[in-house]
């Protein structure tokens, strides 16, 4: 592949590879089966799975149901992914299985600013 493949965006097997850990580990959190004080009372949303080109590393956004507790919720998973990565293992028929990277994902509040900064009356007086 040439170096400019990567320019293009991701390739259907990282969609459809991201799609398949997505729902592995929504299911894993789902039923709680990580036991960690952190991760006990918090629901963990899997928003995306990017996986990167060689499929060796996945990097998974979550956010806390809620808001609440986010740094506790993504440390708490970074502790455990292992255990996470075998369970997902479990669930998905892959060659190698990435290594899974939990990052916060931050597009909710970017999409929050970006209304607040339509509705506010400085653009409204723009758009009449």
């Amino acid at each position: 592949m040439s170096k400019g493949h990567s320019k293009r965006g991701p390739s259907q097997r990282q969609l459809r590879v991201g799609e398949s850990l997505r729902k592995a580990l929504s299911e894993v959190f789902l039923r709680n089966e990580i036991a960690d004080p952190d991760l006990a009372s918090a629901m963990v949303t899997v928003s995306e799975v990017r996986a990167s080109p060689d499929l060796k590393n996945a990097t998974v956004f979550v956010l806390p149901l809620g808001g609440d507790n986010q740094d506790k919720v993504v440390s708490a998973l970074k502790r455990h992914k292992k255990f996470v990565r075998g369970e997902v293992a479990r669930r998905v028929s892959l060659r190698h299985m990435p290594e899974l990277i939990f990052e916060l994902d931050a597009t909710f509040d970017q999409s929050s600013h970006v209304d607040a900064l339509l509705r506010s009356p400085k653009v409204a007086r723009d758009i009449k």
